[in-house]
């Protein structure tokens, strides 16, 4: 399954990146990028595209960001945040600041139709796009979420979450239709979360999930999405492009193409009645179509609220997490709601029978100040001959995790061979691989350990 992933960002003095050391190198206070538009370059904003739904959060107009950090910088085959680490760009003209302008006007209505919109959108999914702030596709547009909405509705230029709703119109989630956007934008830390979706359809008459068109790490995908999104739900506010060629009365949606008579609602179809296919399908290391069928059903039994991408064949503390909110929902305790499931769990899922997860709660016993992450003490406090109790803390939790055979003695504070191994086991469970399982723990890392 593909599993949420996550960019391993450090505090600011402790970032090894290009950007941080620049900046470490040179006092001047300005903290621009060299690169700059007119002079210099403020630092590079946050975000994302996602097309779905919305929340009242957002008002009608988006205030102008503050800069945001620049030690985000990108790595190969690191994962992607539902709330994403990276800054966004700037607008800037198409194939980027030494592009050459475009005049920007208002949108004309009809000067693109929704199937334009969501064929444009496919292109980008198709090639794979690789996720970028800074890099420009050879269409012109920026490979960050909002470059790809910038894209797919033919703009201009490469506008940015906190320009794209004057291009736009504020709608409800009962109007969305394909083409349309999902917006999430944060006015007061531009680079917490904000993102942008486009809107590819309702998966069923539920309207509880739609098909989103989206620019995020590792490259530009189509993935069915809980409404409004993965994290930050209340937050996503629609929007409709003004430039879009509405229907003719009448006319059949060539996207989202319905009946001409309304049909009555049909209840959904019974999961997949699979076997149990035995324990050892489940539990850190897994990797098997059994575990997304897993996520899927617990998905389908209001556990969406658990995975932040996904669900895949790789298993993850989201599994276990959902599962065991299933498990609490059915009255189960101790043992029995363990976060693995067993023939029990498994029948009671694709036989759709048992109690749902309560939209609140169900989700295990809240963690005591004892199991709470402890402060992130630093990358370089993981390095070969390092010496820290905080090394020895790691290993204790790893073996506590399940991943102390790689340990012949200790844990201890002296990092090893044994500590880099059980770390990378660990990365590879939440579905990470490449540079994001390394064996070195960054602070996401660190996180999911305690959780």
């Amino acid at each position: 399954m593909e599993s949420p992933v996550f960019e391993e960002i450090d505090p600011e003095g402790d970032c090894d990146c290009p950007g941080c050391r620049l900046r470490r190198r040179t006092p001047s206070p300005s903290r621009h990028f060299p690169n700059s538009v007119g002079g210099a370059r403020t630092a590079a904003r946050h975000v994302a595209v996602v097309a779905a739904a919305a929340s009242a959060a957002l008002g009608a107009g988006h205030a102008v960001p503050a800069a945001a950090a620049t030690h985000a910088a990108e790595r190969p085959g690191a994962p992607a945040a539902d709330e994403p680490d990276t800054p966004q760009g700037d607008k800037t003209p198409l194939h980027g600041p030494a592009g050459r302008p475009s005049p920007q006007s208002v949108p004309k209505p009809g000067m693109i139709t929704r199937a334009e919109i969501i064929n444009r959108a496919k292109t980008w999914v198709a090639a794979k796009v690789p996720y970028s702030m800074t890099a420009y596709w050879p269409d012109g547009y920026r490979q960050d979420c909002s470059g790809f909405v910038s894209m797919a509705w033919k703009l201009a230029g490469n506008e940015w979450t906190g320009s794209l709703d004057q291009y736009s119109d504020r709608i409800t989630k009962e109007e969305l239709r394909p083409g349309d956007i999902l917006l999430f934008h944060n006015p007061a830390n531009p680079e917490k979360g904000s993102h942008v979706v486009i809107f590819g359809g309702w998966t069923d008459y539920t309207h509880t999930s739609y098909v989103a068109y989206e620019s995020t790490r590792p490259y530009a995908r189509k993935q069915t999405t809980p409404y409004a999104y993965w994290a930050n739900s209340d937050r996503y506010v629609p929007y409709r492009y003004k430039g879009v060629a509405e229907d003719e009365p009448g006319a059949v949606d060539p996207v989202n193409a319905k009946p001409e008579a309304p049909a009555k609602p049909q209840p959904p179809a019974a999961p997949e009645q699979t076997p149990f296919p035995g324990a050892a399908a489940f539990g850190p290391g897994a990797n098997n179509k059994y575990v997304t069928q897993l996520g899927r059903m617990l998905i389908d039994r209001g556990a969406g609220r658990f995975y932040t991408s996904g669900p895949g064949p790789v298993w993850t503390d989201a599994d276990r997490r959902a599962t065991q909110a299933f498990q609490l929902a059915q009255g189960w305790t101790g043992a029995a709601a363990d976060g693995l499931p067993g023939p029990g769990t498994w029948n009671l899922l694709v036989t759709g029978q048992g109690k749902n997860i309560p939209a609140t709660g169900a989700a295990g016993p809240p963690a005591s100040p004892s199991t709470r992450a402890p402060a992130y003490p630093g990358r370089a406090v993981f390095r070969p001959g390092a010496h820290s109790p905080s090394v020895t803390l790691l290993g204790r939790q790893l073996t506590k995790k399940g991943f102390g055979r790689f340990y012949a003695t200790g844990p201890g504070p002296r990092w090893g061979e044994a500590d880099r191994r059980a770390v990378e086991a660990f990365q590879r469970t939440q579905g990470w691989r490449g540079g994001a399982a390394d064996g070195y723990p960054g602070p996401e890392t660190w996180r999911r350990l305690f959780m």
